[in-house]
């Protein structure tokens, strides 16, 4: 697929094609009922820069293998046709962010995602972006 399409078919949409409202009255008990479920923002800055780790193609592929079985530095290497210094910076991202945990073996380390909530997250993505293929091609 050409990476400038799709790139294009991402691209936000100008504020002129984003629907809005034609009267600008606030309807208060709305606001009011929502107002506990909106993100504070220290938690939105938080999700952001987990989503901001995640917006890397190569972390997403490591995510992807590790979201199948736990893997060493040097699996993920061959599997991704990474180097292993890059799979290793890679990895340290996720890692800060508490995506990622590692276990040594020996010589080796092994990785596996945090917990089951990350392996959620990247199935509930995945099922999302297939179910919108499908979409699109009817």
């Amino acid at each position: 697929m050409n990476t400038r399409k799709r790139k294009q078919d991402l691209a936000i949409p100008q504020s002129s094609d984003a629907p809005a409202c034609d009267t600008h009255l606030v309807n208060l008990e709305n606001v009011r009922s929502s107002m506990t479920q909106i993100l504070p923002v220290q938690k939105a800055q938080l999700m952001a820069e987990v989503f901001g780790v995640l917006a890397d193609p190569n972390r997403l592929r490591l995510v992807s293998a590790l979201a199948a079985q736990e893997l060493c530095v040097c699996d993920l290497a061959a599997l991704t046709k990474m180097s292993e210094s890059a799979v290793c910076h890679q990895l340290r991202l996720l890692k800060a962010m508490g995506l990622v945990n590692y276990r040594r073996e020996g010589r080796n380390v092994y990785y596996s995602l945090a917990d089951g909530h990350i392996t959620n997250l990247y199935q509930l993505l995945l099922e999302h972006l297939n179910q919108s293929n499908n979409e699109d091609l009817r």
